[in-house]
């Protein structure tokens, strides 16, 4: 089955706001950011259905109007349930200048014989800043379920004003690949990833820093933090739980998150300064 969710944020006296939404069955879209004071637009993403069934096509497209700030969330953990022929999600974020996005789903959890591959399609313009994240499960742990799914890809493309700039391909098919072996999963159960962006110029060394003595010390889990070619970073980890691989992104979200936030009133003020110099 298509199922569809396109939405629009604009900005009105600054406040970010869902301006036009569109969904089918079972796609809801709800504010959730009520008491949030950085004017940013805080929508959830709700399903009626427990997960994504044989045949689905979910097709997503995301639209930031200029100077706009979302964070996206999800309500619970993606399941992709049985399936005979896979099914697939679309997403395609464009982000006008000076937008910012953000988006940390729940983990997805492939049941047995499952098969699903998801592209994401990201369009940037100057002064953005873009962040999200990817945990993929090993199954239904808890009742012994282990990587009985057939095939799990998760393919990202970031294009910086028609450019590409970053592709990531994260392709797992425990039937005919070692899972267990080095370069793959090395024994683990959980794979996560996120990526940052910025087009505007924001330094991130020190966030790199920060989060690698922040998290590489952690137990039973291996992280990972690189630099991209242009200002942004990856992280990689590996896992045995999908509560602390979730609760780790969170964490690295929000300090994002409010980083950019001071940038933005730092830039805001300034032009202001500026504006009543003039």
């Amino acid at each position: 089955m298509v199922c569809s969710l396109n939405i629009t944020v604009a900005q009105r006296k600054g406040n970010s706001y869902l301006k036009d939404a569109y969904v089918t069955q079972p796609f809801r879209i709800v504010p959730v950011g009520q008491y949030k004071r950085d004017n940013a637009a805080y929508l959830m993403i709700m399903s009626s259905s427990p997960g994504l069934l044989d045949k689905d096509d979910h097709q997503i497209k995301i639209n930031l109007q200029k100077h706009t700030k979302l964070q996206l969330q999800t309500q619970a953990y993606q399941r992709l349930f049985q399936m005979r022929e896979g099914s697939r999600q679309t997403t395609e974020i464009k982000m006008d200048k000076g937008t910012v996005f953000s988006f940390v789903p729940h983990p997805v959890v492939p049941q047995n014989a499952s098969s699903f591959v998801s592209h994401n399609v990201v369009e940037m313009e100057k002064n953005c800043h873009f962040l999200l994240s990817d945990i993929i499960t090993c199954g239904r742990k808890l009742t012994g379920e282990l990587f009985e799914y057939n095939h799990f890809q998760n393919l990202t493309e970031i294009y910086v004003e028609g450019k590409l700039v970053v592709k990531d391909n994260v392709l797992l098919q425990p039937q005919i690949m070692p899972i267990n072996q080095l370069g793959i999963l090395e024994g683990y159960t959980h794979q996560a990833t996120l990526i940052y962006v910025n087009t505007a110029g924001y330094a991130i060394e020190d966030w790199i820093e920060r989060f690698h003595e922040k998290y590489s010390i952690i137990k039973d889990i291996a992280f990972g933090i690189s630099k991209l070619s242009l200002d942004g970073f990856m992280i990689r980890v590996l896992g045995n739980g999908a509560e602390i691989l979730f609760e780790m992104f969170q964490a690295i979200q929000n300090d994002v998150w409010e980083g950019i936030m001071i940038s933005h009133t730092v830039q805001i003020e300034s032009k202001e300064e500026t504006n009543s110099l003039i």
